[in-house]
């Protein structure tokens, strides 16, 4: 992972290499999750987070660990504790305050772990560097930025930070990384054309992160948790494709609960599929955040570009009908700009 505290062969800009040092056994708890699988405008965003703590504290819950630090209440500050929980149950557009939780979440843990950002652009330096190059192609994202934070205050953050970096240091716990990979809408479009199943699509992204967790998370015991998706129950012939070579064993395979161990080159990790896995497991809330965060920034951004050309144009979260509404909408801008509409809405 990078983004964080750990060595990676594709850092982003501003993110030396960093080794965990500990001499005491440590497990690292990646959790992974997203946020745009249903809008036909805007990106996909799938996140991971990782967390490494002593062994003996892997099965403990994180949210009591860090009692005091964090909380899963959502719009209430127990002494500057953050708020870490499904995204879903943190944000909606219709709160006031909107963004604010998320944002503050994610940015205090980010800082914990030694990563500041400023503006939409620093923060995509730090967490999806890959997609910062793409940005260019799409009108509405090129030359363009946000400045952070946008809701939370700066100050309450960085206080915010320090307690949840005093608390997981008293723990030995420590930030490894938050990553993030960002399928903007023409590359959306180009893997359903070559799978024809969204699903498949955003499986194979989130394999991606599996394996990249795996990878740079040498010499210690890993548990990569996931939040199943699209209730499927199988997944060892997609992640047997991320690892080729490696060994897997199944230990489980139910409607709520599918689990593999997967081995390569002397070094094994669990990685387990379920229902509601950010219930129980803080590194899949907090990868749910970051996914909700930062697809809120790319909708921000493209709902700015389109209001300079149509005033009293409507944002829109991107979800199906409204989404139709938009796009029905800016249909003059995009014939006078001569943009490819395959940049801006999505086949499925």
């Amino acid at each position: 992972m990078d983004g964080g505290q750990h060595a990676s062969e594709d850092n982003g800009p501003g993110l030396p290499p960093i080794e965990i040092e500990c001499e005491e056994c440590v497990a690292i708890i990646v959790g992974i999750d997203e946020a745009g699988l249903g809008p036909v405008l805007g990106p996909l965003v799938v996140s991971a987070a990782a967390i490494s703590l002593p062994e003996e504290l892997a099965d403990s819950s994180m949210w009591e660990l860090l009692a005091g630090a964090v909380t899963r209440k959502a719009g209430r500050r127990h002494d500057g504790a953050i708020a870490i929980d499904d995204s879903k149950k943190l944000y909606s557009s219709r709160k006031a305050g909107g963004v604010a939780a998320l944002e503050r979440g994610v940015l205090a843990m980010l800082s914990a772990g030694g990563v500041g950002a400023r503006s939409f652009r620093q923060l995509l330096e730090a967490v999806a560097p890959q997609a910062v190059k793409p940005l260019e192609r799409y009108p509405w994202y090129s030359g363009r930025d946000q400045s952070l934070p946008m809701a939370a205050g700066a100050t309450d953050i960085a206080l915010a930070s320090n307690a949840v970096r005093a608390a997981m240091s008293a723990r030995g716990m420590s930030l490894v990384g938050m990553r993030s990979e960002v399928i903007l809408a023409g590359q959306f479009n180009r893997l359903i054309e070559a799978t024809r199943n969204k699903a498949t699509a955003t499986f194979g992204v989130t394999c991606r992160l599996v394996a990249r967790a795996f990878r740079q998370t040498a010499r210690h015991r890993v548990l990569v948790c996931v939040d199943q998706q699209g209730g499927r129950r199988h997944y060892l012939p997609a992640l047997q494709r991320a690892f080729d070579g490696a060994s897997f064993k199944v230990l489980e395979e139910t409607d709520t609960l599918s689990c593999y161990v997967v081995g390569h080159n002397g070094r094994e990790a669990r990685i387990l599929f379920s229902v509601g896995a950010e219930k129980h497991h803080l590194p899949v809330a907090l990868a749910s955040m970051l996914s909700k965060y930062l697809r809120e920034l790319f909708m921000k951004v493209f709902n700015a570009f389109w209001a300079g050309y149509i005033p009293e144009l409507r944002p829109t979260a991107g979800y199906y009908t409204d989404g139709r509404r938009f796009y029905q909408e800016i249909q003059p801008a995009i014939q006078r700009l001569g943009v490819d509409r395959d940049l801006i809405y999505r086949s499925r």
